[in-house]
């Protein structure tokens, strides 16, 4: 099998698309392997987790290959390229030079949902390539014009902001200040956040974006502290803004109790901030159903650490486009599209992870699958999870489930 680890750097593409300009490559042809771009911030503010996503897509990819049953044998042929989380020029570049010098059947990704709408926008959509993002979570994704190329295993963020605010109420925690990071994902969900806690009657002292990079947030957290508010919601990435938020936030003694959501979610925060973390709540996608527990063994008997933020997800992006390529009988993108809604939902034979030999053949046979996946995947009419949520505490270090919302 080919199996390709390399990074396209934005630098690189960058320079592609300079020298040759944009024009539309071929997806794979008969008796071709199939490629499937990755497309994550490898680096930038969430670098920490995008590692395991990477993995956790590839290990799907994996599973197809060696069960030699995707269109009569053909290997699925995973490709990086690095999205940095927030360049949405570097993004598209990315993306482009994944379209076409690699010719990509279609792209896993990407991950922040500021790039995901540029490269959707710019580059994805315009060229008929499939995206399947595991972890863009803007409610603006929702409405797109994506031409139906657009899917995320990810909900949107009009349910997460709702779900935190269901938590809180339920804790008694009816008095806040919030800090997101100034983007589409930060706004989004700081603005459904928002009005779902303010519904239930909860108080907003202060809601203020922060930028990412900065070395000092002594500023930020002062202006925040000054309003009032003992409980500090920050909507930012764990390896920037965020963590320096919390960091200063503990070292000045303004908040020592903290509510997080998804972009902040990683044992890397935990890592670097230490016990002041401890008594954090928060919410991430995810279950504890039957297909995420099974995705954690089958992730461990193929070498990679499947617990962690969007790690199912990521698997399941890839294994439905591998199942849409089988039902379509073809690795061409407009007929990958065509397929997604059908292996996705109802009606078809469920399939959980490590099934994946199994659904390729009953499609083989003319049949149905309905996958289920690691995240009990159920697309809605624009595509999109319908999801569940983790409801998380730090106790002792860790992130620990406290139920499922």
């Amino acid at each position: 099998m080919k199996f390709s680890n390399r990074i396209i750097s934005a630098a690189a593409a960058v320079a592609f698309v300079a020298a040759t300009g944009f024009a539309l490559a071929p997806a794979a042809k008969a008796g071709d392997d199939v490629k499937v771009g990755i497309i994550f911030g490898f680096t930038g503010p969430i670098e920490s987790l995008t590692p395991g996503m990477a993995a956790s897509a590839e290990l799907a990819m994996k599973e197809v290959t060696d069960s030699g049953k995707l269109l009569g044998g053909m290997a699925m042929v995973p490709v990086r390229g690095d999205s940095t989380c927030v360049d949405s020029a570097a993004a598209t570049a990315a993306a482009e030079r994944l379209i076409t010098a690699d010719s990509v059947a279609a792209i896993v990704g990407a991950d922040c949902s500021g790039v995901t709408t540029s490269i959707a926008n710019n580059t994805a959509v315009p060229n008929g390539v499939v995206m399947v993002s595991p972890s863009a979570t803007s409610p603006a994704l929702s409405t797109i014009e994506d031409k139906g190329y657009f899917f995320r295993t990810a909900p949107s963020d009009a349910r997460q902001g709702q779900v935190l605010a269901d938590v809180l109420k339920a804790r008694g925690i009816m008095n806040v200040a919030v800090t997101y990071t100034n983007n589409d994902y930060g706004k989004g969900l700081a603005e459904s956040f928002d009005n779902a806690f303010t519904a239930h009657g909860g108080k907003i002292e202060m809601s203020a974006a922060h930028e990412d990079g900065k070395g000092d947030y002594s500023a930020e957290v002062g202006a925040l502290a000054a309003s009032g508010a003992a409980n500090l919601v920050v909507f930012g990435y764990l390896d920037q803004g965020g963590k320096g938020i919390i960091q200063t936030s503990l070292d000045t003694g303004a908040f020592d109790s903290f509510i997080l959501a998804d972009g902040m979610i990683g044992q890397t925060l935990i890592d670097n901030i230490g016990a002041g973390l401890n008594g954090a709540i928060g919410t991430l996608p995810g279950s504890e159903s039957e297909g995420a527990k099974l995705f954690l063994s089958v992730a461990s008997a193929g070498g990679v650490d499947g617990d962690g933020p969007f790690r199912g997800e990521s698997y399941d992006a890839a294994a439905l486009i591998a199942l849409a390529i089988q039902a379509a009988g073809s690795a061409d993108r407009s007929a990958i599209q065509a397929k997604i809604m059908a292996v996705a939902n109802a009606p078809g034979e469920q399939i959980l992870p490590g099934q994946l030999a199994k659904g390729l053949q009953i499609l083989a046979d003319g049949g149905e699958v309905d996958y289920q996946g690691a995240s009990n995947v159920e697309l809605t009419d624009v595509g999109e999870a319908a999801g569940s949520y983790k409801e998380l505490e730090v106790v002792n270090g860790a992130f620990k489930t406290i139920s499922i919302h």
